[in-house]
């Protein structure tokens, strides 16, 4: 053992004396590097073993790779062919340049700034090219083999009309509903569509114009349907193409343009565009101010105005522009007040109407019964009442009177130039006369008349008696008439009753003669006007002129004291400078007001038609229209017109005609003078009064009598100095009826479309059938009595037929090709590529407008539009009527979810009638059958039909 343990040690130090003390540590050392580079080797060997063996086995379970794959990637490597495209769009090649543009501009913005991105091949983007253009292509070819006439003249004038009747209805709806708070904007847009369903019966569009997601997929798949019919199959079959273009199409260009058009605020914009040539009047302007109930409105005109007061007030100015600033202030001020007057009303929730405030003010303005009686508007209202009253007996006695002498008189004056040219008649036409006059006594005078008119018996015994002995004259009825209308004018059930009657407060506001008492200058409690004007008389009604100018105390005296020559756009015209002075025993005044000679022209042809006598006495010197502007020529035109002013203020003129007063007075006033009618306007008096001058006026005058007799009158009118037979049988009869005082309908047109009364228009004239549903609609004229109406068709027609004659369908036809000309569609074009991409460049997002901008622009497109409607208008209808009819369109257009459903109407319609033997009624209807109105108007169908069924 001992040598054991020494022969250890020895060679233990042996070891460590030959190789160091550190060896045992390299050995160590060594030992791990030996085992681990062993591991590691073994890793990688076993690592490439076993992905040679997976590879194997993949390859043992897949089938052989196809030859395809490589001769794509061949394909792929090859150099790219280049690709023909033909730029024909359309065969016009002002329609294809701005056409081709567009497709260009659309996939610069649309795709390529994304799919360079991914891509350098120009292949996939000419590919979408080509299919835009395919498309494109058949659209053109589509469209040409189109007649667009009945779509222009017909289908949108449907679509329009139904549209404002679906509105008008939903408005009546809120209106009748219990709650005395106001209906919101969603309120009438959910009533809206409830009405569209129950009119429509079929569709409803509520989630397409709500709902942005549902709109988004009815876009997409309306314009997938396009695809498929205007594309090629190869084409339409390549999804990834298919839908490229559809989402071009569908997000890229029918949705911003929707978005655009539904748009209050760009509707009101381009109203005002519409019509930037005509002005805006103070009094259009006041009127929307004090028919606003919107405080939006009334707070942005309000704040406008105070900043525009500050701006004024804080010049520095001296002499003569010191008084224009006064007016401008003082107007200002007066709008100001108004604002804040209608903003507290409405907030306080005490709004009134205007009528019902004017009948408990109890000052009104008198029109006579004669006045009434030749009035269209106020002839209504009139009639309306003695119905009520049951004295219309009287009244239509009166009017057929009148009727038969017109016609007797025009009926004689043709027999006798036939006399003369040697045709006898003279049998044939005494005898219809006599048949009218018989027909007349039997029906109002005799003693089987119901009812009967109660006048003296000698006079219905001398009008018998005359009958049978005498051939008829024109003065046949008179002594009768004229005692039935001083029957009408003192009895205390008629004329003297319909004073105090609502219904006369009704007929002020349709002739424009009711003020609105809230807003009388005595209540302002100061002298601020619109017009500048320290008096405040703009609110003056008619009664308070008249007195003030019967007040002995008070001394007007009015002169030119300069004149002027002013340029506005392009006419240069006189002004003169009015300076008036009025005194009173407390006070005097001064103004100034400027006038044209046409304004003294047009008051001077005023105050003669009003008051007779004065044409005799007042002479308007000089001539209405003059081209020597030197200045000799306008100190005499001063000279003279300051005589004519002399005299008509003469205290013996006034005392003479009281009623002139108010005239003058408005004439003189510090404010923009509201001419009265124009030489249009008066040759217009033919059409608009119903009893005089004219057979077509009889013929409007006898409209409440029944059918038979309207159109006898409306074709002795087409062709006056021929008497027929018929025309004679039409009159005979007639006059043995009564007339119907509430008119026969078969069903209610108001839940129909406006296109099915289409029928109801005996007259095959395209513009009357048009005019006559948009005045249906429009100013809800279905609401008045059937005399109205009936009067304002033959009104419209007599109008279109002396204007154009038969050549008026033509220039419709003209106008539509002209519409539809390659011309006018590259305009149209062009207009499009300029607003989505002006001077090559993607249009940025339109800023959203302040919300008081919009609101001034909702008002100042209001003003306009009041502005230019005629005075014609007004007194065929009536100005309250037109005001309201005027404003509710305005509305309609206020709401953006309601313009949306205007426009995909439009939309369908065109689709409809560009691909007329495709049913896109059915697709339409099945796009829109996931509307929740829709499922509740089926479920309300089938719990009324369900009580039906079960009672079966």
């Amino acid at each position: 053992i001992l040598s054991i343990w020494g022969w250890g040690s020895l060679g233990i130090v042996l070891f460590l004396i030959t190789f160091g003390p550190f060896v045992i540590f390299y050995l160590t050392f060594y030992i791990l590097c030996f085992v681990g580079g062993g591991l590691v080797v073994t890793l990688l060997f076993g690592k490439t073993n076993s992905e040679k063996y997976l590879e194997q086995c993949e390859h043992s379970f897949l089938p052989p790779t196809s030859t395809g794959v490589p001769k794509c990637l061949e394909e792929m490597k090859r150099e790219a062919r280049t690709i023909k495209i033909d730029r024909r769009l359309t065969g016009a090649n002002i329609i294809d340049e701005p056409l081709q543009q567009v497709i260009q501009f659309s996939l610069r913005d649309y795709v390529q700034y994304w799919y360079y991105t991914l891509s350098d091949d120009e292949s996939f983007l000419l590919e979408i090219r080509q299919t835009l253009q395919n498309a494109l292509i058949q659209f053109a070819t589509r469209s040409k083999e189109i007649d667009w006439q009945p779509y222009f003249t017909t289908r949108i004038v449907d679509d329009f009309g139904t549209h404002l009747r679906v509105f008008r209805k939903a408005q009546q709806k809120i209106t009748e509903k219990d709650d005395q708070a106001k209906g919101t904007a969603e309120d009438l847009v959910d009533t809206f569509f409830e009405v569209e369903v129950e009119m429509e019966k079929e569709v409803c569009r509520d989630l397409v114009c709500t709902s942005p997601k549902d709109e988004e997929g009815f876009l997409r798949d309306l314009c997938e349907v396009l695809l498929y019919l205007l594309l090629p199959p190869g084409d339409f079959q390549n999804k990834i193409m298919r839908y490229f273009v559809r989402e071009i199409l569908a997000r890229g260009i029918l949705l911003p343009l929707i978005n655009q058009l539904s748009d209050p605020d760009y509707i009101n914009q381009y109203v005002i565009w519409m019509i930037r040539d005509s002005n805006c009047n103070y009094e259009a302007f006041m009127n929307i101010i004090k028919l606003s109930d919107n405080i939006g409105e009334l707070e942005a005109v309000r704040d406008k105005a105070a900043e525009e007061l500050q701006y004024l007030r804080s010049l520095d100015t001296a002499g003569d522009d010191i008084n224009t600033i006064k007016n401008q202030i003082n107007s200002l001020l007066f709008v100001k007040k108004v604002c804040d007057s209608r903003i507290q009303r409405l907030q306080s929730g005490k709004e009134i109407n205007t009528v019902k405030l004017a009948a408990n003010f109890g000052k009104l303005c008198t029109v006579p019964l004669d006045s009434i009686l030749v009035d269209n508007v106020a002839l209504q209202f009139f009639m309306d009442y003695m119905q009520q009253t049951g004295g219309q007996a009287h009244l239509f006695f009166w009017m057929t009177v009148e009727g038969y002498r017109v016609t007797a008189q025009q009926q004689l004056e043709v027999l006798l130039s036939r006399q003369r040219d040697g045709k006898h008649q003279t049998n044939q036409t005494k005898g219809l006369l006599r048949a009218a006059a018989v027909g007349i006594y039997e029906q109002y005078l005799s003693e089987k008349a119901s009812p009967r008119v109660t006048v003296d018996d000698y006079l219905v015994a001398k009008l018998a008696d005359t009958l049978n002995h005498e051939d008829p004259t024109p003065e046949i009825f008179d002594d009768i008439q004229r005692k039935v209308y001083e029957l009408m004018l003192r009895d205390e059930r008629f004329y003297p009753s319909f004073r105090q009657n609502a219904l006369y407060v009704r007929m002020l506001a349709e002739l424009d003669m009711l003020k609105d008492p809230s807003f009388r200058g005595s209540d302002d409690g100061d002298g601020e006007s619109f017009n500048g004007s320290p008096t405040g008389s703009i609110n003056l009604s008619l009664d308070d002129l008249s007195n003030v100018s019967s007040d002995d105390s008070v001394q007007l005296h009015a002169y030119i004291s300069d004149t002027g020559v002013c340029n506005d756009h392009g006419k240069t015209y006189a002004l003169y400078a009015i300076t008036v002075h009025r005194r009173n025993l407390n006070s005097e005044e001064m103004w100034k007001t400027y006038r044209r000679y046409s304004d003294f022209h047009d008051f001077h042809m005023r105050i003669t038609e009003q008051f007779e006598s004065l044409s005799s006495i007042l002479k308007l010197p000089g001539k209405k229209t003059f081209n020597n502007m030197d200045r000799d020529f306008l100190e005499k035109r001063k000279k003279d017109l300051n005589a004519y002013l002399q005299l008509l203020l003469a205290p013996e003129m006034m005392k003479a005609s009281p009623a002139l007063a108010h005239y003058v007075y408005d004439f003189l006033e510090n404010k923009a003078y509201s001419k009265g009618k124009g030489d249009f306007a008066r040759k217009m008096d033919t059409f608009v009064n119903p009893l005089r001058n004219s057979m077509r006026n009889v013929s409007n005058a006898v409209k409440s009598l029944p059918d038979s007799l309207a159109e006898g009158m409306t074709k002795m009118s087409d062709n006056m100095g021929k008497m027929s037979e018929r025309l004679g049988q039409d009159i005979k009869q007639s006059f043995f009826k009564v007339p119907p005082l509430i008119p026969k309908t078969d069903s209610d047109p108001e839940h129909r479309r406006v296109a099915a009364q289409l029928d109801d228009n005996v007259d095959d004239n395209i513009p009357l059938r048009v005019m006559l549903l948009l005045m249906d609609e429009v100013f809800d004229l279905k609401e008045r009595n059937q005399w109205l109406r009936r009067n304002i068709k033959n009104l419209l027609q007599q109008l279109i037929r002396a204007t154009y004659g038969d050549t008026i369908n033509r220039k419709i036809v003209d106008h539509v090709d002209w519409m539809t000309s390659p011309e006018q569609v590259a305009d149209s074009v062009k207009r499009f590529r300029d607003a989505f991409w002006p001077n090559g460049i993607l249009a940025e997002t339109v800023p959203c407008r302040d919300k008081s901008i919009r609101m001034r622009t909702r008002v100042a497109g209001k003003t306009k539009l009041l502005a230019i409607m005629p005075d014609e208008l007004k007194h065929i209808i009536g100005a309250e009527t037109t005001r309201k009819g005027i404003l509710r369109v305005f509305e309609m257009f206020q709401h953006n979810q309601l313009n949306r459903r205007m426009v995909y109407v439009f939309l369908e319609g065109f689709l409809e009638t560009l691909f007329p033997q495709y049913k896109f009624r059915d697709l339409f209807n099945k796009l829109h059958s996931r509307s929740k109105q829709m499922q509740k108007y089926k479920q309300k169908l089938q719990t009324t039909q369900a009580p039906s069924l079960q009672k079966r």
